[in-house]
């Protein structure tokens, strides 16, 4: 499979679970090359974001600038853009140099832990200025309900929610389920053509951190890599799924998922002896 190039427009996650970290994580395991953007830093772990400092939207432009004009990019996916400034710059950016490559947006706006990170004025610049420009947009049943400020208790509920989302943007919706409770962990969907739900069993753990993330750059490097689009989501989710079955087990809140899982352990290759030549003295 082709290695795609992706580059991924998002925040910095000190604790490595989720962010740029995860989107690198991810984009390598899954034999795509990674590019970034960083457009905030923040200082996390498994328990929670205690700061957030916002890189400068001029900078953040020339990030994207340098990657899009040198080494180029098959697909781009924004995360956390914190701010309409920052959004703004993106969409810009996008426009000159990127509007022919595909884009996934995930829409970063609270983490895990319940912090806060997209501005409630980005809202506007979100809806108005990257979303048009975007393939797939992947929020969440809370990221959903935001757009739409209404309730979505039911799978019936999300299959409105994301036909309607698509309507209004005209990019695709997977609309995730893993917030609504259910007897199956089902997402949704909708693209132009049609409509699809992905079925699957829910799985008790506590090192779920990232996954969001994880999966919005596991779908971006599939599409980069040129699968269709429902192909590329069925994928992610299977590596999303075994990344949370063999997650490390790390910190004391909710820790990371196993990125690496797909890289084969070569150590052994390392520490066995190799035969001597038949050169040797």
């Amino acid at each position: 499979m082709a290695q795609a190039r992706v580059l991924v427009i998002a925040g910095s996650d000190s604790g490595g679970g989720a962010g740029i970290q995860a989107d690198i994580k991810t984009i390598t395991a899954l034999g795509g090359y990674a590019a970034t953007a960083i457009t905030a830093l923040t200082a996390q772990n498994t328990e929670g974001v205690q700061g957030i400092h916002p890189v400068p939207p001029e900078f953040v432009a020339s990030q994207m600038e340098a990657v899009l004009q040198d080494i180029g990019a098959d697909v781009l996916k924004t995360g956390m853009l914190h701010d309409a400034a920052v959004i703004e710059v993106v969409s810009e950016q996008i426009r000159r140099y990127a509007a022919d490559i595909p884009l996934v947006v995930d829409p970063v706006m609270v983490s895990q832990s319940g912090s806060r990170l997209l501005r409630q004025s980005a809202l506007t610049a979100l809806r108005e200025r990257l979303l048009p420009q975007a393939l797939l947009m992947t929020p969440n049943v809370p990221e959903a309900e935001t757009f739409l400020d209404r309730r979505i208790t039911t799978v019936s509920h999300m299959q409105a929610a994301a036909r309607r989302l698509q309507r209004e943007f005209g990019c695709s919706i997977l609309l995730k389920g893993g917030h609504l409770p259910a007897p199956e962990l089902v997402d949704v969907l909708v693209t132009p053509d049609g409509e699809q739900l992905f079925e699957g069993e829910w799985l008790t753990t506590k090192h779920n951190h990232g996954t969001g993330c994880t999966l919005a750059s596991a779908i971006a490097v599939s599409v980069g890599q040129g699968l269709p689009l429902e192909v590329a989501v069925a994928r992610a989710r299977a590596y999303v799924r075994k990344a949370l079955e063999t997650a490390p087990g790390l910190g004391r809140g909710c820790g990371p998922v196993n990125h690496g899982h797909t890289v084969k352990d070569t150590l052994s290759d390392f520490l066995t002896p190799s035969p001597p030549s038949p050169n040797d003295d």
